[in-house]
């Protein structure tokens, strides 16, 4: 499904070279659950964007099922990841003038799906993550993981093959974070969703089928 072949991450500051992901290696099949860990600064986060598309290797491959998306325009690029790819993130980065049911409705909108129909996969969505009383509700009006239930639902609206969680439950207490760990297992085990979840919760990724660690750029 996501195959890395001698991917590397340079940035430039100040004039120095900082190499922060050095030639990784890295297979992910299919339906795997992948759990990345490591310390701050070990290359994580940027891993999770190069994953998702959001950011550019310096050198080295990216290929998704079997397709070397870098090698596209980035129009065909974006549309590749509203259909493919869904992201959960620490900060749930819901827009704060729409309802919970309008949030999660917008990637299906911004696609071009018809407003009817990603109202109706939008409400099933919400049903699926408990939240089917909370729909007319603002996301100030919602707790910490009701908010990340939201980004969830958000995040799957448009059928993705690939779910991304950089720090999903980072910003929760232990029950609230159990929950929403109990939402991400499922969606793999139910839906076959291939995931993969950057986290520095020892119980979260010991529930992944798979872990490496990163540590200064590269896997261990």
């Amino acid at each position: 499904m996501i195959l890395l072949t001698n991917l590397s991450k340079t940035f430039i500051k100040d004039g120095n070279k900082i190499e922060v992901l050095r030639n990784l290696n890295l297979e992910i099949k299919k339906g795997d659950s992948l759990a990345v860990v490591g310390v701050s600064g070990a290359g994580k986060s940027t891993l999770i964007h190069i994953l998702g598309t959001l950011d550019h290797p310096t050198s080295g491959t990216l290929s998704i099922a079997g397709k070397n998306v870098f090698e596209w325009s980035e129009k065909k690029i974006a549309a590749f990841r509203n259909s493919t790819i869904g992201f959960v993130f620490q900060l749930n980065n819901l827009l704060p003038e729409f309802s919970a049911l309008e949030n999660t409705m917008m990637p299906a909108l911004i696609s071009g799906m018809p407003k009817k129909q990603a109202n109706e996969k939008a409400n099933q969505l919400l049903a699926e993550v408990g939240l089917e009383h909370r729909l007319k509700h603002k996301p100030g009006e919602l707790s910490g993981g009701e908010q990340q239930r939201v980004a969830i639902a958000r995040a799957l609206v448009m059928e993705p093959e690939i779910l991304l969680a950089d720090e999903p439950t980072g910003n929760l207490d232990t029950e609230t974070g159990k929950k929403i760990e109990d939402i991400l297992v499922n969606l793999n085990a139910l839906k076959k969703i291939t995931l993969i979840v950057v986290t520095h919760n020892k119980l979260l990724a010991d529930r992944m089928s798979g872990r490496i660690g990163l540590r200064d750029g590269k896997i261990l």
